[in-house]
Parts: C-alpha cells; sequence; structure tokens
C-alpha cells in the first residue's frame, strides 16, 4: 500500500489541490481532496496527471534518431537504414536496447506501451529455440524498464504490395514472417500473459499481409480476446497498390475481412479519404496518431478532426522514436489540425488529455487505466508548474507549455518509478548509450 500527496491533481471533473491518492495492490482505491498531508505520505509537487499512453511504438527505431537527416529523402530511404539495424539484433541486444527505450519513455511521463513487434526470428526467418524469444525479451525489458506493455505481436507474410499483386519477402523481411497466418496464430498463442503485460494481434499493413491471410488473424484475435492493430494508409502508395490490386482501399479491406471493429487501432491513417473515415467512425475504432514521426518522415497530416467527428477515437505513439514526449506527440494533434484549417482550438485541453492518456490505454486493452479515480490503475506522472516552460501557465493548459523535461515523478502500479527526476535505474543517458553502441556495428 501506497499513498501519495498531490499538491494539485487533474482529477475527472478538472483540477483539485491537496489530493490524497491511496493506492494498493497497484490499483487506486481512494481519491480525496482538499486533504492535509500526513506522516507516511509521499509528496508529489506541481501538477499530477493520470500516466500517458504510448500506444504505438518501435524501440529498435530509437537507434536512427538524428542520423538519417544528411541526404533528405523519404520514407522508403529511411526504411532501408531502419532495415539496417535488425541485422545487429538478438535477444540480448534487443532486450538491453528496450530497457533503455523504455526507461527513457518513462522519465518522460509514459506509463503503458504498445509495442508493435515484428522482429521475430533469426536471419532467413529461422526460429530461435524459444520461438517468442524476442518477444520475451521485450515484456523483460518493460519490467526492467517500469512500463506497463501491450505486446502488438504483428503477422508479415508478404514482401510489399503493387498493382500486380504481393512480391516476395525480401532477405530482411524473412526475419518478420512465420511463413503463414497460421503459424504466426500458433507462435502468438504460446505467450502467457502476466501481471503488468498483454497482447494485442497485428497486421503489419495490407501491403505485408494478403487478403486471405486477414481473416486468420481476425478469428484468433476473438477467440484471444486480443485488440487488433494495423499500420493504414501511411503513404499514399499503399492506397494506390491496394487499389490497383484489390479494388478498394486499404481500410475498405480491413473492414470487408472483419478487422474494423471497436477494439481495432489503425496506426496513422494520415493519408484517408471521407469513406475510409466514415469506416472508421461507424465502428468506432481508433486511429492512432504519431505526429511527431509523420512530421519526421514527411507522411503527412492525418485527418484528426475529422476522425473525431466522424466517431472514431484517437491515441497516440511515439512510433520510430524521433521524439519521445508525450506532450509534444498530443500537442501535435492540436498543431498540425490548426496548420491545415487556419483555425485554433480544433481540440480542447480536455479532449488531448484524454487521447493522451485514457485513450490509449483503450487501444492496449487496458480500459481500467488513463484515468485518476478508484479502481483504476494507479498510473500518475507530476509535471512541474514552475519551470521556464510551464511558470504562469493555467495549470488546466499545462499540455500547451510543458515538455518532458518537466516530468519530475512516475509511478507506474502504485511503484516509484522515477522520483526527483531520476529513474530507478540510474543514468538512462548512459543506459542508451551503452545499448546503442551494441547494435550500430
Amino acid at each position: 500500500m501506497s499513498t501519495y500527496w498531490c499538491e494539485l491533481a487533474m482529477l475527472p471533473g478538472g483540477v483539485r489541490r491537496h489530493v490524497r491518492l491511496r493506492t494498493e495492490r497497484g490499483r487506486i482505491v481512494e481519491v480525496v481532496a482538499e486533504e492535509p498531508m500526513e506522516p507516511g505520505d509521499t509528496v508529489l509537487a506541481g501538477l499530477v496527471l493520470p500516466g500517458f499512453a504510448n500506444a504505438h511504438s518501435h524501440a529498435f527505431h530509437r537507434a536512427l534518431r538524428g542520423r538519417t537527416h544528411a541526404d533528405g529523402g523519404n520514407f522508403w530511404t529511411w526504411r532501408e537504414a531502419m532495415y539496417r539495424v535488425t541485422e545487429h539484433l538478438d535477444p540480448d541486444a534487443y532486450r538491453a536496447l528496450a530497457t533503455a527505450v523504455f526507461a527513457e519513455m518513462v522519465l518522460a511521463g509514459y506509463t503503458v506501451v504498445g509495442e508493435f513487434h515484428y522482429l521475430h526470428h533469426r536471419a532467413g526467418g529461422r526460429p530461435y529455440d524459444d520461438p517468442n524469444a524476442m518477444g520475451e525479451a521485450l515484456v523483460a525489458a518493460a519490467a526492467d524498464a517500469g512500463i506497463r506493455l501491450t505486446l502488438i505481436d504483428t503477422l508479415y507474410i508478404a514482401g510489399g504490395l503493387t498493382g500486380g499483386g504481393h512480391v516476395p519477402l525480401d532477405a530482411v523481411q524473412e526475419r518478420f514472417s512465420d511463413g503463414s497466418a497460421a503459424a504466426w496464430a500458433e507462435r502468438v498463442g504460446a505467450l502467457h500473459p502476466a501481471e503488468g503485460w498483454r497482447v494485442a494481434a497485428a497486421v503489419h499493413s495490407v501491403r505485408a499481409v494478403p487478403r486471405a491471410d486477414l481473416s486468420v488473424l481476425a478469428g484468433a484475435a476473438v477467440e484471444h480476446g486480443w485488440p487488433v492493430h494495423a499500420h493504414l494508409s501511411e503513404q499514399p502508395g499503399e492506397n494506390l497498390a491496394c487499389e490497383s490490386f484489390y479494388g478498394c482501399s486499404p481500410t475498405r479491406l480491413l473492414a470487408d475481412e472483419g478487422l474494423l471493429t471497436p477494439a481495432a487501432s489503425l496506426v496513422h491513417a494520415t493519408h484517408l479519404g471521407d469513406d475510409d473515415i466514415a469506416l472508421l467512425g461507424s465502428a468506432g475504432a481508433c486511429a492512432v496518431l504519431c505526429p511527431t514521426t509523420e512530421r519526421d518522415l514527411a507522411d503527412g497530416i492525418g485527418p484528426a478532426r475529422a476522425l473525431a467527428d466522424s466517431g472514431a477515437r484517437l491515441a497516440v505513439g511515439s512510433d520510430q522514436q524521433a521524439v519521445v514526449d508525450p506532450f509534444e506527440e498530443v500537442r501535435g494533434v492540436e498543431m498540425h489540425e490548426r496548420l491545415e484549417s487556419l483555425e485554433r482550438g480544433r481540440f480542447s485541453p480536455v479532449d488531448l488529455l484524454a487521447l493522451g492518456t485514457y485513450e490509449g490505454y483503450r487501444s492496449l486493452g487496458w480500459d481500467d487505466g488513463g484515468i485518476l479515480a478508484p479502481h483504476h490503475v494507479a498510473d500518475l506522472v507530476a509535471v512541474r508548474t514552475d519551470s521556464v516552460r510551464t511558470a504562469g501557465c493555467s495549470v488546466d493548459q499545462i499540455l500547451y507549455a510543458a515538455t518532458s523535461a518537466d516530468v519530475t515523478d512516475v509511478v507506474v502500479a502504485g511503484e516509484h518509478v522515477v522520483a526527483g527526476g531520476r529513474h530507478r535505474l540510474g543514468d538512462v543517458g548512459r543506459l542508451l548509450a551503452g545499448a546503442l553502441g551494441q547494435v550500430r556495428g
């Protein structure tokens, strides 16, 4: 049992002063405002928010930060550099790198991460002795770093899609594939989630998963109760290839195969037509936007307001780790909308907090997270209100000013993982430098 006394806390009804949060077994059991501090309380200064959810991450992409900008290029040239990183990853190196990356996330205020995992096997697609060794490395890394994990295990069958059909896997992509959707389902079904982590299923994209395999994944997800994620319409070329070969948009293809449901999360959703937006909205699906990645890779600006107006939910992710900062991601949703619409206030501060916390938790299968209220998981983040960035801000608008540098304390499952700006693992920068040194050759 732990009790946290918060100078200020963002509760479902708004900001309250002097809030005592009592936790037991990793959950909030009592929330009382206007309470005096008591002996034994852990004091959290500043404003305490629900923990942020990183609904889309590729941990190993962190190796590319600040190393791909010299020659311009686009998503496809960036992808070649990303593929080269995979050559240096085995379960030990993957665990070390993911531990450091996940620790960076916790320092920034993320308390749960959805790791979109497709680096399954050895070179050539040869399984490890434990076929889930790479996934288990991520599970161990999350436990070491003190962050909740949804392991989004990804189906990857084909090397791409053209107007003439799917193309074979290349030499790098063979590591990503189980060979068939049935083999993928068997391997993922052997995972045994425990306290602190869960499993979701993913279609890498309609480029990498032929139509006939989509229903296999859909059936496995229903059988096991897994949420379903998929990269969707990140690039115009994906739409063109899908229209040419299947005669429909990627969104329509997923819908026709039973994958658009309230349990579905569609990542990026950048280049959508009006019919696509309506399909996502009518399904009550979630669009996971990744603003810092989308701007870094020059992918485009997704139709966030139109999606929300259609009935779709929104969440955010750090994706390729060009930036690890939940404030920048949620703020990016609004700022991108302003650039598109030439209007301010496309999303309210309450909307932005919800898509950064509660909706992200829902996307990852944690319906009991993202709110500071009894019966919810005890995941919370304390943010300075007196830094050079936040001094003078209205506390209910702090998302427009704060950055990850303003996070002082992070509690996950009632455990004080970051205290006074220091992670329990120590110097995370040093951890990152050591892990990155192993995977850069």
